[in-house]
């Protein structure tokens, strides 16, 4: 437990600069937004998240990476004068005046259990353990909700059509947000569809890499045997001067 709240402390301290001892005069720009009905004034540059701790709040949870795609922060908000209601990740959207924001809680969704070894490699394996899918009526909500821009209604044809390869490249920047399921008439759970037909994908149609059936003789054979012992042993400056002087693979 104290190990958790250190590392929470930790994690408010990298953007306490943004939400503390701020000059107010040094500020040129605010914006007035609304945090569960109440309104808050704060500095125009801030994303939402940010904005909500200058504003007071005490972010602990639905909070995640703060700065990457965890998919921890979904958000809704409402721009001022619009009746659309709008879906984004806290940490990567800036606030605008007049806005009108929630976070969500963590929205549960049932995953089925499977073993994707037994599993029948067809497009039955979807309406098997996920037969809302065949509920969707392409209405496209999904890809609109989508933080990532993904094409979420075209991967899930493509679970319907059993392309898992298709689906797998239109899905496999997913951050499980769940975005995508809480706005969905049909009540399908995307991301858990997604994940399905890549772990398929995987194990069924894609082949199996050469430089890994060597690699893995390799650790057979105990090839890494003396370097991993060396890591193992390695001082923390050690492993520093390593990781900074480590070689890299070709993007070619």
């Amino acid at each position: 437990m104290s190990e958790s709240k250190t590392m929470m402390e930790m994690i408010s301290a990298s953007t306490r600069s943004l939400t503390t001892g701020v000059d107010t005069a040094d500020v040129e720009h605010w914006v007035t937004i609304y945090i569960m009905g109440r309104g808050y004034r704060v500095p125009a540059d801030l994303t939402i998240m940010t904005a909500m701790e200058f504003a007071g709040y005490k972010l602990i949870r639905s909070c995640g990476c703060r700065q990457g795609f965890c998919g921890a922060c979904a958000t809704v908000f409402r721009r001022e004068g619009q009746y659309k209601l709008e879906s984004a990740l806290a940490c990567q959207t800036r606030v605008e005046d007049g806005m009108c924001l929630v976070q969500i809680p963590f929205s549960p969704a049932e995953a089925a259990y499977y073993d994707v070894a037994s599993e029948t490699y067809d497009y039955t394996v979807f309406s098997k353990h996920y037969p809302e899918v065949a509920r969707c009526v392409s209405c496209n909500t999904c890809t609109k909700a989508c933080p990532q821009d993904l094409e979420v209604m075209d991967y899930i044809q493509s679970a319907i059509k059993g392309d898992f390869e298709s689906l797998t490249e239109q899905s496999f920047d997913c951050i499980q947000c769940g975005l995508c399921a809480m706005r969905c008439p049909a009540e399908i759970v995307q991301y858990n569809v997604g994940q399905l037909g890549r772990r398929m994908f995987g194990r069924h149609g894609s082949p199996e890499p050469e430089h890994l059936k060597t690699r893995l003789e390799e650790l057979e054979r105990g090839d890494f045997a003396d370097a991993l012992d060396a890591l193992v042993g390695a001082s923390t400056e050690r492993l520093k001067e390593l990781y900074a002087a480590r070689g890299r693979e070709s993007d070619e």
